[in-house]
């Protein structure tokens, strides 16, 4: 079996489109800037040998429908410490396999038997992700747990290693941080498949001797060893545990932990503030937003702990990606939680009626981000949202070319040149002329009102040819036999099996990295 086919078989994923993308400079951040579109259609043979002789890159859309055969786990840290990673990684046994991506951070893909629930793939990996300290990085692929394809939905792609495989910058590594060949890596992938039981009996953390009751955060980070960073964090947090637990002797049980599990103990004078902070407000809670805790949170499973986040925290979304589609007006997609969230540009553009579509459709009333967040949030998600084509007759153009078609052909047609004064088309020697009111009338009373006649003028040119005349004088004999004239606009004859289209140029998106 050649490469490119075994590349084929270890990335199966969606039947109806894949991901090319654009590539620009590196950021102020370190994040290489991209453009990603979905293109309709499946990864050949062809493509991949294409993507892996550098000539022209593909991601691959691992969902289909509900279903998956990988998911990745995206860390978008772009200085990773990738030989800590892989330790972790090896001394948690899971069956990831490591690959640097085009930023210098990692994608760590699971590799399944058969196909599997996107919604478990998703939970478990959510898990992996906690365990390894990474949960406040990066995606989570598949990014929905369902596409609705009567909606056109493809889902969000991910770029795969060995682009350009004999000089590639998006790699695997072993064991030992070693660069592995395409060969290698692909022999890799065969030896970390899964089945979906096994997998679910992986014991991630290890043993957790503290918390047990308590928030998953602190259970791992505890069970890693003698805590030597943000040890006031931890500390505090630990407090909020044991005033949950022991209320009424919780300074005790405290002062134990901080000399367990603290590396050096914090010094008493820090540990009273510590707890006079603690006493002056009830129900302090737990501080999930700051690291380390939320690098290891994991909000479904501590919601279920009796010494958890409990109602305590705001039921905040875990917002993925946009996906826009291209048509106009313009769809965008937004994962929510794994699930798809539908959206007008309106609704994208305003909190409060993002917030009401998440309850119409979700069944979920997420608590309204301010203004100025949410345009900060948007903005640096378009950036890398994937754009999705669509099919010609959902773009304004297309539309037009249709009711144009419709409006020269239909019935209510001029038998003589004076009848275009009454609305109605006028065919002759091979072109169509027409009123441009009349047009406009035709448009509006099929809907299309939402195009200045600028635009109608220049679809039109665009039909006619760039440098063609398309509108001018139309002569006709008025009653009494004189000869006058009125300003008309023309396109080509259309014939029953001729389609008019505009052509519009195309960029082509490859993956020159």
């Amino acid at each position: 079996m050649t490469t490119a086919k075994r590349m084929l078989a270890a990335f199966e994923g969606s039947d109806v489109g894949y991901l090319v993308t654009r590539v620009g400079d590196r950021g102020k951040k370190g994040k290489t800037e991209a453009e990603y579109r979905t293109v309709h259609g499946q990864v050949t043979e062809e493509l991949m040998q294409k993507h892996l002789d550098g000539e022209s890159g593909v991601g691959i859309v691992p969902i289909k429908g509900d279903m998956c055969k990988f998911g990745v786990i995206d860390i978008d840290v772009y200085d990773l410490d990738h030989a800590s990673l892989q330790r972790r990684i090896t001394n948690l046994k899971l069956p990831l396999v490591h690959c640097r991506s085009k930023s210098g951070g990692a994608h760590l893909y699971l590799f399944f038997n058969d196909w599997e629930s996107c919604a478990l793939v998703r939970e478990i990996l959510e898990e992996m992700r906690s365990v390894l300290g990474f949960s406040g990085s990066g995606e989570l692929f598949p990014a929905q747990e369902k596409v609705n394809q009567e909606e056109k939905q493809i889902g969000n792609g991910i770029n795969i290693p060995y682009f350009n495989a004999e000089l590639p910058t998006r790699f695997a590594y072993g064991n030992n941080l070693e660069s592995l060949e395409v060969e290698e890596f692909l022999d890799a992938i065969e030896k970390s498949r899964v089945s979906m039981a096994s997998v679910q009996e992986i014991d991630l953390g290890g043993e957790r001797k503290y918390f047990t009751d308590g928030p998953i955060c602190l259970q791992t980070i505890a069970s890693m060893g003698k805590v030597t960073e943000n040890r006031n964090i931890f500390m505090f947090n630990v407090g909020v545990y044991c005033k949950n637990k022991w209320p009424d002797d919780w300074e005790s049980h405290h002062e134990e932990y901080n000399r367990q599990l603290c590396e050096p103990p914090l010094p008493a004078s820090e540990i009273v503030t510590l707890q006079k902070s603690l006493k002056k407000k009830d129900g302090y809670f737990y501080q999930c937003d700051m690291c380390p805790l939320k690098d290891f949170c994991n909000k479904a499973k501590c919601r279920l702990q009796k010494y958890g986040i409990g109602s305590s925290l705001e039921d905040v979304p875990q917002i993925g990606a946009i996906t826009i589609m291209l048509a106009e007006p313009r769809k965008y997609f937004m994962s929510i939680d794994g699930k798809n969230l539908t959206l007008s540009g309106e609704e994208l553009q305003n909190p409060h009626l993002w917030q009401r579509a998440c309850m119409e459709q979700l069944d979920v009333m997420p608590p309204k981000p301010s203004p100025k967040d949410w345009q900060q949030l948007i903005n640096s998600m378009l950036q890398t949202a994937t754009k999705q084509e669509v099919p010609r007759e959902l773009t304004w153009a297309g539309k037009f070319e249709n009711l144009l078609h419709a409006f020269c052909t239909s019935h209510v047609r001029a038998v003589a040149p004076e009848e275009v004064l009454l609305g109605k088309p006028w065919t002759d020697k091979g072109k169509t002329s027409f009123k441009i009111e009349a047009l406009e009338k035709f448009l509006r009373n099929n809907d299309f009102k939402k195009v200045e006649t600028s635009d109608l003028q220049n679809w039109i040119q665009k039909i006619n040819g760039k440098d063609v005349k398309c509108n001018g004088h139309l002569m006709y004999y008025k009653e009494d036999g004189s000869r006058s004239s009125t300003r008309v606009w023309w396109v080509p004859e259309f014939k029953d099996t001729q389609d008019v289209k505009v052509e519009i140029e195309e960029d082509k998106y490859d993956i020159p990295f």
